[in-house]
């Protein structure tokens, strides 16, 4: 039941992330958690995601948009460090609320909260007609990635403020997914390094068949989605980004991140 569960997780997450450019780790890591322990869990989600980035990159890598990802890349990587940092020194900030919601304990932290209501901001922009045909100028990108960078190092959750700015940086929607992948193909990378000792902790107790079964998938739904994209219009990976971009800010505001 494990292996079954977790493919189907996984291969439609990435399907479906392979538009938006985020989600992936969001819908996977509950999905580990309900079988092995959360560092486990946590370890595991980790290598997907990475593995399932450099696919990606190994699928649309030659559409990648060298300016944005100079520009918007390189500032989301140093800032996740910092972001990273930070995260440290705020452990000690109390949440807002805690309660509990169908058996799950549920934590409201500020900078969740922040985050969430940022992403409903960006979803909205995507939504309402007068402002879904604005797009950012060129001299954003690099408060764009530091933005991403900082708040991924700080919560983990950098895939959507990536994706809230470049699906208004002009990009075509190959260039789109593209360019996310190898933003968060180099992202990842930094966090594993950072990760190295938590996952040298678990490395011998890790579930090796199953994280097999979960990349795999995770191939098959990134190749799906490569497949359809050409079928795809831009306004359709609009609606995508900005749906998940809600899913996720619900999540993070009511406090199951």
């Amino acid at each position: 039941m494990s292996y079954l569960i977790i493919c189907i997780v996984s291969l439609a997450a990435s399907g479906l992330t392979f538009f938006s450019g985020f989600g992936l780790g969001t819908l996977l890591l509950p999905a580990f958690a309900l079988f092995v322990p959360v560092e486990q869990a946590i370890a595991l989600t980790a290598i997907v995601h990475f593995l399932n980035s450099l696919y990606k990159v190994l699928l649309v890598g030659r559409l990648v948009d060298r300016r944005v990802l100079l520009w918007f890349g390189l500032p989301a990587i140093a800032a996740a460090v910092f972001g990273a940092w930070v995260l440290g020194q705020l452990a000690a900030v109390p949440p807002l609320a805690e309660y509990t919601l169908w058996g799950r304990h549920c934590v409201v932290t500020p900078v969740n909260l922040a985050i969430g209501l940022l992403l409903c901001v960006f979803a909205l922009l995507e939504i309402v007609p007068a402002t879904s045909s604005l797009s950012f100028a060129p001299r954003w990108m690099t408060l764009g990635g530091v933005a991403s960078g900082f708040f991924g190092g700080l919560s983990g959750m950098q895939g959507a403020l990536r994706s809230a700015f470049l699906i208004r940086a002009g990009l075509s929607k190959e260039a789109f997914v593209a360019t996310g992948a190898a933003i968060a193909c180099l992202v990842d990378l930094s966090r594993l390094s950072i990760y190295a000792t938590r996952l040298s902790a678990v490395a011998d107790s890790l579930d090796l068949p199953l994280l097999a079964c979960a990349v795999g998938a995770a191939f098959v739904g990134a190749t799906l989605g490569r497949l359809v994209l050409a079928k795809v219009k831009l306004v359709a990976v609009q609606r995508i980004v900005a749906a998940m971009m809600l899913v996720v800010a619900v999540y993070l505001i009511v406090g199951l991140r």
